[in-house]
């Protein structure tokens, strides 16, 4: 099995709030996170791919194939957005790192998963020091 990887950048804004909740209670349960304004962040993103190298061609999946499927499905989504309220498939869910991922794969693995390969892992650094990893169900 061979893994290749390619890393996207992007920025885009989130708050974390229950909207059952007041503001005072949001800030008990994630801190500055919960400002009604919102905060931001250069996110990272790494997709991994494994696979079998295709015969005659030698990739598991032509990087730059794999750059269109995730600038397509998410890349030009989420950019420069308020995941909270511009991203339709992240709309109802509490934005955190562990739910943005996880929502990534749903919109990735159909559009890259076939008979040669698979989606592997989706990588996502909120900051340099907070990493959430997920490898599907």
């Amino acid at each position: 099995m061979v893994y290749i990887t390619r890393k996207f950048h992007f920025s885009a804004s989130h708050r974390m709030f229950k909207p059952e909740l007041s503001d005072d209670e949001n800030f008990t349960l994630f801190g500055k996170c919960s400002n009604p304004s919102g905060h931001g962040h250069n996110y990272i993103l790494e997709v991994t791919v494994a696979g079998e190298p295709e015969r005659g061609i030698g990739y598991v999946m032509d990087l730059k194939k794999l750059k269109v499927i995730v600038d397509d499905a998410l890349i030009e989504k989420v950019d420069h957005k308020n995941l909270n309220v511009d991203v339709d498939f992240l709309k109802n869910i509490i934005p955190t790192s562990e739910n943005i991922v996880m929502k990534f794969w749903e919109q990735l693995e159909s559009k890259i998963n076939n008979n040669h390969r698979k989606l592997y892992s989706l990588k996502l650094f909120e900051t340099e020091n907070n990493v959430v990893e997920y490898k599907g169900k």
